[in-house]
């Protein structure tokens, strides 16, 4: 038996009277952690670990027949313990469970289920090609086939890498804390038993709308019956006199990943120009390393136009707790081969350099295809652009947003999946409505905050708690009259998972 294995032995039976309607008991049944949960006379038995990053689920929240993870947010089916919302894309193993005079036991595991046949109809396209090998075409790819999707899936990535856990770049991979070996979503074996055929280094370079085919720019076609562009976002660059030097670093692919902890290995002093979520977790990854750091961004307060003056402010003074000397209200004017200038003439001295300065959505192959264009890729509330068949999703995508009566842009990791997974179902002709709640999380030194909902403006950020250096715990409403938007929570999963619910809920 595994030591580490907590609550009672489920195989041993937990007598019904003793657990209420709505509630979860963790436990352990042959070996394994196992979360029973009882839903009117219904009982469920599932994992009892998420399978994105391990966060315990007998922490989370039930939703009707799911429970969601505390962490990110996942959910997963009680019945069959499918994964069916990113950021995990693996499903929870299930148990049976059985009821008799008065005690209720878990059994034998059940095997998973075949994915579904789908049915010969007009509608299912015969070939998919995805343009781009981000978290929204890696999650449709694997959407399609777990869908019981059998035709021809092509998935081509401008990257050299295979899909990866993109925000772990800036936070784990980038301390230190992430082996190199975790990047990866998954092997290149998956996507061969799977027969999705993953062409990395393949830019394309024109898609004809009417030909139906996507051109490489080494001349090579892709003909297909449904297209989803996913293609992302890039980093704005700086444009400032040796903005293109070696040690000068972007980061948004494994590649440019691999070669900043390179360089973070060999280097004493960094300036991180960007005082972004990106900029400020590469900050705080860079200290883990013990890499003096000089911040410079033209923000008065730290990602005070997200998070509101007072968080930002604590989040500058975290930062200054642990070494980091912040520059704000100014810019870089230029960089040589160990400074970086400022405005105001001083020179930081820097034999590393990472920016940070804000992405735009990749959109010039959704303009030379003709497509609607709207500060993104323009997209109905099926994630279909103005030509039937082209779906888009990810950083590109600009949405009906029912919650704001507006057309929005997210660049969250967990929207982008989230986004592919709806773009899969509604290629196959699902034609359901794209309406998950905006999700982000940030991780630096000790502190992480999870956001839920949007609110690019707001006239008031409503903090409930505390938060200083003693005490992380709190909730911030941002408000536009009597309506929340969003909700910022530190130390308060629950209240995270909550706020999710009532959004989803809100007419």
């Amino acid at each position: 038996m595994n030591d580490t294995l907590a609550g009672p032995d489920l195989t041993k039976g937990i007598t019904v009277s003793t657990i209420a309607d709505g509630s979860m008991i963790l436990g352990h049944a042959l070996g394994e952690p196992v979360l029973l949960v009882r839903r009117g006379d219904e009982f469920f038995a599932i994992g009892a670990v998420c399978t994105h990053y391990g966060a315990p689920l007998a922490d989370g929240s039930l939703v009707g027949d799911t429970v969601r993870c505390p962490w990110h947010h996942a959910c997963f089916s009680l019945r069959t313990g499918e994964a069916l919302r990113a950021p995990a894309l693996d499903s929870v193993s299930c148990w049976h469970v059985e009821q008799r005079e008065g005690i209720v036991r878990v059994g034998t595991k059940i095997e998973a289920a075949a994915p579904p046949s789908l049915r010969t109809r007009s509608e299912i396209p015969e070939s998919v090609v995805i343009v781009g090998g981000g978290a929204a075409g890696n999650a449709a790819a694997e959407m399609l086939r777990r869908l019981g999707y059998s035709g021809r899936i092509t998935m081509l990535s401008a990257d050299s890498s295979a899909p990866c856990d993109r925000p772990s770049l800036s936070k784990g991979y980038l301390s230190g804390t992430a082996a190199a070996e975790s990047m990866p979503l998954r092997p290149a074996s998956f996507y061969v038993e799977r027969r999705i055929e993953l062409k990395l280094d393949a830019r394309v370079a024109t898609i004809d709308t009417a030909g139906r085919h996507v051109q490489l720019v080494d001349g090579t076609r892709h003909a297909f019956d449904a297209l989803l562009l996913a293609t992302g976002a890039e980093p704005v660059r700086l444009d400032v006199p040796g903005a293109n030097l070696p040690h000068v670093h972007y980061l948004r692919t494994f590649a440019d990943g691999r070669a900043l902890v390179a360089k973070a290995l060999t280097s004493r002093r960094a300036v991180v120009i960007g005082a972004s979520f990106i900029g400020l977790e590469v900050a705080a990854s860079l200290r883990a390393r013990n890499i003096a750091v000089d911040v410079v961004a033209p923000d008065v307060v730290p990602m005070s136009k997200i998070l509101g003056e007072e968080a930002g402010t604590f989040i500058r003074r975290l930062h200054e707790r642990h070494g980091v000397t912040f520059h704000l209200g100014t810019t870089a004017t230029a960089i040589d081969d160990g400074h970086v200038t400022l405005q105001n003439g001083e020179q930081l001295p820097a034999d590393l350099v990472v920016v940070g300065i804000g992405v735009r959505p990749a959109v010039a192959l959704a303009e030379q295809a003709g497509l609607a264009i709207d500060r993104g890729v323009a997209v109905d509330e099926f994630l279909e652009t103005s030509i039937p068949g082209i779906f888009a999703a990810g950083d590109i995508a600009r949405w009906p947003d029912r919650r704001t009566g507006e057309r929005i842009r997210v660049e969250h990791w967990v929207v982008a999946e989230r986004q592919g997974q709806a773009a899969a179902r509604n290629i196959l002709g699902a034609r359901e409505r794209f309406d998950a709640v905006p999700f982000f999380w940030t991780d630096q030194y000790d502190f992480s905050l999870a956001y839920v909902g949007h609110a690019e403006r707001w006239d008031e950020a409503r903090l409930d708690g505390k938060l200083d250096a003693a005490t992380q715990d709190c909730a911030i409403s941002y408000r536009q009259g009597t309506k929340t938007l969003a909700v910022a929570v530190v130390h308060r999963d629950l209240e995270g998972l909550n706020a999710e619910v009532e959004f989803e809920n809100a007419n």
